[in-house]
C-alpha cells in the first residue's frame, strides 16, 4: 500500500484497491486508527472461521469477545461517531462477510438506534453502556411473517394495555440474531388508539419462544428467527417512550436504510477483492487471466459499481451528519446500490469460473449474500416507489 496525504496526516491507506477516489481521505485521524484495529481484528479473528461458519450454516460465538473488545458503536477516541464513520465501519465489516457485518448491525445499528431514537433520555441512561458493551444483546423486530413490504399499514402484533403494564401478542420473522438476544425491541400496535409502539421484550419472558429458520442460501451465518409472542407481559417501562406512531418508526428505519447502503459497498468491496486476487493466481494459456483482456473489462466494470455505490453512500452520510437526509434519499442509494451489488458479485462469480461457486475463492459468499441486501430494509420495488413519489409528488403505492 501506499501514503496519502489528506489536510491532518501522512497515514496508509486502507482502502486503495477499492476507493480510488480516495473517500477514506474524509475520515479523522482517530476514525482512521479505529478502522486500522478492526481490519487487524477481522483479518486475525474472524476471517479464518468464516468459509466453514457458512458451510455449516452456524454462527462462530467466538468472535463476538474480539469485536465487542474494540467498544466499535463509540470509541473512546472518537466518541458517538458521525454517519460516515459509522459507513466505513459498516463496509470493513462486510468486505470481509455480510453476515459478520449483519451480526453487528443487529446490535450496534438496529437495537442499538431503536432505544437512542426511540427512548426517553432515562431509558438511554440506563441501557447505552450495556448495549455498547454487549453486556446487553438484542434484536429489533418489525417483519412479520405476513407483513414485509407492507408492514406499515398491515403491521398485525398487538399491544393491549392491562394495568401498569402491555401485553403483546403476535409474530415477527427474518429477526436475525434473535435467539442469543436478552431484549427484542418489538413493534406492534396499540388496541385502543391503532398506532404502531415499541417494546422492549425479555427474550425469556413467558411467552417468547423463538424458532431458528433454517435451509437458508443467504447470509447463512446469521441465526434468523421466527418469534411467536403469545400473551406477554411487558411493563410501561420497557415502552419505548419516543415511538408513538409509525412516523416514529420511519425515523429508526431511515438510518437502517442507510446503513443497508453501505453494507452493500462492503459486499461489492470483499467481492472485489477476492476477484482480483484470484485473478492474478489463476494461469490458463500460459499466463494469469487478469492479463486477459475480458477479465480486466469486468473488472474495471466492478470497481465502477463499487466507486459509484461508495460515493453515493458517502455523500448520503454527509448529509446524515449535515442538514439530514429524506426517506427518498436513503431509499435512491439503497436500491441503487443493492441492484449494482448483484451486478458486481456476478462478475466476481465470473471471473472466478468454475471455482467461483465454491467457497475457497470467497466470491460465492459475497455472491449469495448480495440477494439477502437486495431484498431487507426495501425491497427494489418499494425503494423505486418512495423515489417516485418524491420525485413526481404523487404516490403510487396501492392501498
Amino acid at each position: 500500500m501506499t501514503a496519502v496525504h489528506d489536510a491532518r496526516t501522512t497515514r496508509t491507506r486502507l482502502y486503495e484497491q477499492v476507493d480510488p477516489l480516495g473517500y477514506e481521505s474524509l475520515l479523522g485521524d482517530a476514525e482512521h486508527a479505529v478502522l486500522t484495529r478492526l481490519r487487524a481484528v477481522l483479518e486475525a479473528d474472524v476471517k479464518p472461521l468464516v468459509n466453514d461458519c457458512w458451510d455449516r450454516a452456524e454462527f462462530p460465538h467466538q468472535i463476538r469477545g474480539p469485536i465487542a473488545a474494540l467498544d466499535l458503536m463509540a470509541p473512546p477516541e472518537v466518541g458517538e461517531p458521525g454517519a460516515l464513520f459509522k459507513g466505513f465501519r459498516m463496509l470493513e465489516l462486510a468486505r470481509t462477510d455480510v453476515s459478520v457485518a449483519v451480526f453487528f448491525g443487529a446490535q450496534g445499528t438496529l437495537f442499538r438506534n431503536s432505544v437512542l431514537l426511540g427512548g426517553s433520555p432515562e431509558q438511554v441512561a440506563a441501557l447505552d453502556d450495556g448495549i455498547r458493551s454487549w453486556r446487553t444483546k438484542g434484536v429489533f423486530a418489525l417483519t412479520e411473517p405476513d407483513h414485509g413490504s407492507d408492514v406499515a399499514g398491515g403491521l398485525e402484533t398487538t399491544a393491549r394495555r392491562d394495568g401498569d403494564g402491555w401485553v403483546i401478542d403476535g409474530a415477527k420473522r427474518w429477526i436475525g440474531g434473535a435467539e442469543y438476544a436478552d431484549l427484542i425491541t418489538v413493534v406492534a400496535r396499540d388496541e385502543a388508539d391503532g398506532q404502531v409502539k415499541a417494546f422492549l421484550v425479555d427474550r425469556h419472558a413467558p411467552g417468547v419462544e423463538v424458532e431458528e429458520i433454517r435451509r437458508k442460501v443467504s447470509l447463512r451465518i446469521v441465526n434468523n428467527g421466527h418469534i411467536t409472542l403469545t400473551g406477554v407481559r411487558v411493563p410501561e417501562a420497557m415502552r419505548l417512550q419516543d415511538v408513538n406512531s409509525f412516523t416514529d418508526v420511519n425515523r429508526l428505519l431511515r438510518s437502517m436504510r442507510a446503513d443497508v447502503a453501505w453494507l452493500a459497498v462492503g459486499a461489492q468491496a470483499g467481492a472485489f477483492e477476492a476477484a482480483v486476487r484470484y485473478a492474478k493466481a489463476r494461469t490458463q494459456f500460459g499466463r494469469p487471466i487478469a492479463g486477459f483482456q475480458l477479465v480486466q473489462d469486468k473488472l474495471a466494470t466492478m470497481l465502477g459499481n463499487l466507486t459509484a455505490s461508495l460515493g453515493m453512500a458517502v455523500r448520503l452520510s454527509q448529509l446524515e451528519d449535515g442538514p439530514g437526509h429524506t426517506d427518498a434519499d436513503a431509499a435512491l442509494a439503497k436500491g441503487w446500490i443493492a441492484r449494482h451489488t448483484r451486478e458486481t458479485v456476478a462478475l466476481a462469480r465470473e471471473v472466478a469460473g468454475g471455482n467461483g461457486i465454491t467457497l475457497d475463492t470467497d466470491v460465492a459468499r459475497f455472491f449469495a449474500d448480495a440477494e439477502a441486501i437486495y431484498t431487507f430494509e426495501g425491497t427494489n420495488e418499494i425503494n423505486q416507489l418512495v423515489v417516485g413519489r418524491s420525485i413526481t409528488g404523487l404516490s403510487a403505492f396501492t392501498r
